[in-house]
């Protein structure tokens, strides 16, 4: 399905260090026609934002587009399936993230064994989750959310962009531990769900940062936390 590491970084890194003519000549080995990158979220999310970054990257560099697919859908799991069952011939990438390892404990029949049918080629970001509310919400912090919507009992909707992905996880984890009841509203993608989020559908979401960072900083949504042990 793809490269080998060594061979994908060796093309990568060469690409970006050469001039343009050698540039050129090494595309003839690889690649020689577009290559595919899978996402298995709807557009607007993280790693769909993440995916266009590094194959506009790519795509300068090594002198063939790199096509962004998003196959949402079962958690990450209908685009894997894709790419497992595409020829192994390097011109089919995945996107891989956090979801497809909770996948590979969460599914007891997929179609794929996540470990043996892909190989991975490079690691390219690292995002902490963020705990976001619309501005209707009146708390501004965590101890404040808490209070809140213990004091409103079965009021507050959680967006997830998709059951059993790592934001869907994270807050049910902050329902263990907060003992606040919350429905959890699963959507195709982080887009779909921070759309319903920004329009007052759903009231919180645990979502990757850099979907989210732009509504953050324009005032259209509300930070609380990072999920991570430092600050951001």
């Amino acid at each position: 399905m793809i490269l080998l590491r060594r061979q994908f970084l060796h093309l990568a890194a060469g690409a970006a260090a050469l001039p343009a003519a050698s540039r050129i000549a090494r595309a003839q080995t690889y690649p020689a026609r577009p290559v595919r990158m899978v996402v298995g979220f709807a557009p607007g999310g993280g790693t769909d934002i993440i995916a266009r970054l590094i194959g506009q990257w790519l795509s300068e560099r090594l002198g063939q587009p790199f096509i962004i697919e998003n196959r949402p859908g079962a958690g990450t799991n209908i685009g894997t399936e894709a790419v497992v069952r595409a020829p192994a011939d390097g011109y089919t990438l995945l996107m891989v993230g956090s979801s497809n390892a909770i996948n590979a404990t969460l599914y007891g029949n997929l179609n794929f064994n996540f470990i043996g049918d892909i190989v991975p080629v490079a690691g390219i970001a690292r995002q902490p989750l963020v705990m976001v509310v619309n501005p209707s919400v009146p708390a501004r912090t965590v101890p404040e959310f808490i209070t809140y919507a213990k004091a409103n009992p079965g009021r507050f909707n959680m967006a997830s962009a998709g059951n059993g992905i790592v934001d869907h996880l994270s807050g049910e984890l902050f329902k263990m531990m907060t003992a606040i009841n919350m429905v959890h509203v699963p959507y195709r993608g982080t887009g779909p769900a921070l759309a319903g989020l920004l329009g007052g559908q759903v009231h919180v979401m645990f979502g990757g940062i850099v979907a989210s960072s732009e509504y953050i900083r324009a005032g259209r949504l509300r930070a609380l936390a990072v999920t991570t042990a430092t600050r951001l």
